[in-house]
């Protein structure tokens, strides 16, 4: 038995010595919500910074047909939009920045106080 949806973080969850197994207690408790936008973000979005720039990854569901999300970092703005029109969950064909091809998915420091618009294809 599990007393929460499968998608929330819970404090614990009882191990196999507990008088009820598997039950997890004390969800959305402080943390939790900055760990879901954390996951979600950087994981199913994609958008993850790294020492070298931002990396964009999107891993998201097949019906997803685009999004779109602004990311401050290290002094810029990214309007980054992700187009998904073969329905895949992952994978990149195809990135511009600023309009020009850029040749992989990790977009450089700017670092200029600009704003950048990346566009990413997934294929």
């Amino acid at each position: 038995m599990h007393k929460t949806e499968p998608y929330v973080y819970a404090q614990m969850v009882a191990g196999k010595d507990a008088f009820k197994p598997g039950e997890a207690k004390n969800s959305w408790l402080t943390g939790t919500a900055s760990w879901n936008f954390y996951a979600v973000s950087q994981y199913m979005l994609g958008i993850r910074p790294e020492y070298d720039g931002l990396l964009i990854d999107p891993c998201i569901p097949t019906d997803w047909k685009a999004f779109k999300a602004t990311r401050k970092f290290r002094g810029a703005t990214y309007q980054i939009e992700v187009v998904n029109p073969n329905g895949k969950s992952k994978g990149i064909s195809e990135v511009t920045v600023d309009g020009l091809p850029h040749k992989s998915n990790l977009i450089p420091v700017f670092g200029d106080g600009k704003e950048h618009k990346v566009k990413v294809i997934l294929g």
